[in-house]
């Protein structure tokens, strides 16, 4: 998923300045999109004006600069429908923050897409499990560097598998209790609710 369309769908929850936009990024967003410098923030905003994907009026501040609060627009709205219903393909990596994007995104615009997301996402990781974990995990030193010590490498060669083994049966077991919530109607309660989900 495109940084615009991140952005895009920020906006479509409620207004926000570029300050508001990096304060999420850089608080809840890190774990939907990597740290983005306010210049780009910026940059894209702009385009996406341009574009007519958002408009925004001037917020006055006492005692600091103005600040722009950027709402979207019918054609953003639009463009993040399009992007949400566009064909996903999952990464190799599991932890690749597009699902996460798209799942974030896609629930408030078009939620019709969400089971079909997520068994996406499960059919590739269960058909990359069934690929990749029986086979052959031997190595051969034969003529490894001096330095190689043969047990120690194998030894974190076993534990890098044990965390990947454990890392993506976590996700996929997470998967498949999301897309049973969501095919049952069920919302589970937090103890917390964030400004983001506060009722307006």
């Amino acid at each position: 998923m495109k940084f615009d369309h991140v952005l895009l769908g920020l906006l479509a929850i409620h207004p926000r300045s570029g300050w508001d936009l990096k304060q999420w990024l850089a608080g809840e967003g890190q774990f939907v999109r990597s740290h983005a410098h306010p210049s780009q923030i910026y940059r894209l905003l702009k385009r996406m004006a341009d574009q007519g994907w958002v408009v925004y009026e001037t917020d006055p501040r006492d005692g600091r600069p103005d600040a722009k609060v950027y709402r979207l627009t019918d054609a953003g709205r639009a463009e993040l429908i399009r992007e949400a219903r566009s064909p996903f393909e999952p990464a190799s990596r599991f932890q690749d923050p597009d699902f996460m994007a798209r799942f974030y995104f896609s629930a408030q615009l078009a939620p019709e897409q969400l089971i079909p997301l997520i068994d996406t996402e499960l059919d590739y990781r269960r058909r990359q499990v069934a690929l990749m974990r029986p086979r052959d995990r031997s190595l051969s030193f034969a003529e490894g560097t001096p330095e190689a010590d043969v047990r120690r490498l194998r030894m974190i060669r076993e534990l890098t598998h044990e965390y990947g083994t454990r890392a993506v049966d976590t996700w996929i077991d997470w998967l498949e209790r999301v897309r049973r919530l969501l095919a049952d109607g069920t919302i589970p309660t937090t103890s917390t609710t964030s400004p983001e989900e506060t009722p307006r």
